[in-house]
């Protein structure tokens, strides 16, 4: 019997969100829909141009934000990950123990250093852009992986930002070796269109040829077939895993299962701030796929979930609202 619906591994990070001008992100330098990978350097010159604007600062990191979603839905998820001995470090701790997430961080202890960073920057058009200090997650490895627990899971997760570590990538990479082993179905996501670019290879070995679930929006997939014919992304993307969501905005979803495809309409709302969509988008998913529900009832539940988590400012929900959304599906069903 299955202890966890999820395990994932990625990159612990704390989230400080800005809303910014367009002119105040040219100023910044920053590169608008791009994640981009900063020094500490950068960091404090980024940080200074914020300074008195206001901030929400949130736990954060791709798949942390998947497994909080998957957990507040009311399934049991395992998230690995690596953060420094200061009071980020702390902050990110509690957050996932507070939203029921198990962590390899209440066994192991934290080393010296600065906990990882990102700060996002938010313009009027909904537009997420992001600058990642990775800071201790940098260094994450193989003792991060609790191996039992991968093996008692239905789900390993692997976050595709953490391509751009090589001791991250192997991380992910042995953990899926031991999913694999012990039957348990393989996920992961593109990320980033960044992340396509420069880190290729390193996902394409998280995808390998025995992939169970793939998460991508439509703009990654381009990028990755390097196309915007809809129909030659389809037939590419539906031979790196058994069952493809291919998340396209407000036109929806497309689940694609080899040759059948099913397309899921999204929720009709006014988007503030894209952040965290497509993370939440695969918590929801994953939660009904490993709670009995079909691949197209998933996708309606993870389009509502994405919905309401684009409609305000940050990255994430809270408990009550993915319980309300949960109670509307399952109802609905």
């Amino acid at each position: 019997m299955s202890h966890y619906d999820l395990y994932a591994i990625g990159n612990a990070l704390v989230d400080s969100e800005y809303e910014v001008s367009e002119a105040q992100l040219q100023a910044l330098g920053v590169e608008k829909r791009h994640m981009t990978l900063i020094d500490a350097e950068r960091r404090a010159h980024l940080l200074a141009g914020v300074q008195g604007l206001h901030s929400r600062r949130t736990g954060g990191g791709s798949a942390a934000n998947t497994a909080v979603a998957l957990a507040q839905l009311g399934g049991k998820a395992f998230y690995s990950c690596r953060v420094a001995d200061d009071e980020l470090g702390a902050f990110f701790h509690q957050d996932l123990l507070a939203n029921g997430v198990a962590t390899n961080l209440s066994h192991s202890p934290f080393p010296v250093g600065q906990t990882g960073i990102c700060m996002v920057m938010v313009t009027p058009d909904a537009e997420r852009s992001m600058s990642t200090f990775l800071g201790a997650t940098a260094d994450i490895d193989h003792t991060a992986l609790h191996a039992k627990d991968i093996a008692k899971s239905k789900v390993y997760y692997m976050e595709g930002y953490l391509s751009a570590s090589p001791t991250g990538l192997d991380a992910a990479l042995k953990g899926r070796a031991l999913a694999k082993e012990a039957g348990v179905a393989l996920a992961t996501t593109l990320s980033d269109m960044s992340m396509i670019n420069f880190c290729r290879a390193g996902l394409e070995a998280m995808v390998g040829n025995d992939l169970d679930y793939l998460f991508c929006n439509e703009e990654e997939a381009q990028v990755w077939c390097a196309s915007t014919d809809f129909e030659t992304i389809v037939a590419a993307v539906s031979k790196l895993a058994r069952v493809v969501c291919l998340t396209r905005g407000p036109k929806g979803c497309l689940v694609i299962e080899g040759e059948q495809q099913t397309a899921v309409p999204a929720a009709e709302v006014r988007a503030i701030d894209t952040n965290g969509a497509g993370d939440m988008f695969a918590g929801a998913f994953l939660f009904a796929v490993t709670h009995g529900y079909s691949h197209a009832q998933a996708a309606r539940l993870a389009n509502g979930a994405a919905a309401t988590v684009v409609a305000q400012y940050g990255n994430r929900l809270k408990p009550e609202q993915l319980q309300e959304i949960r109670r509307e599906f399952e109802a609905s069903v």
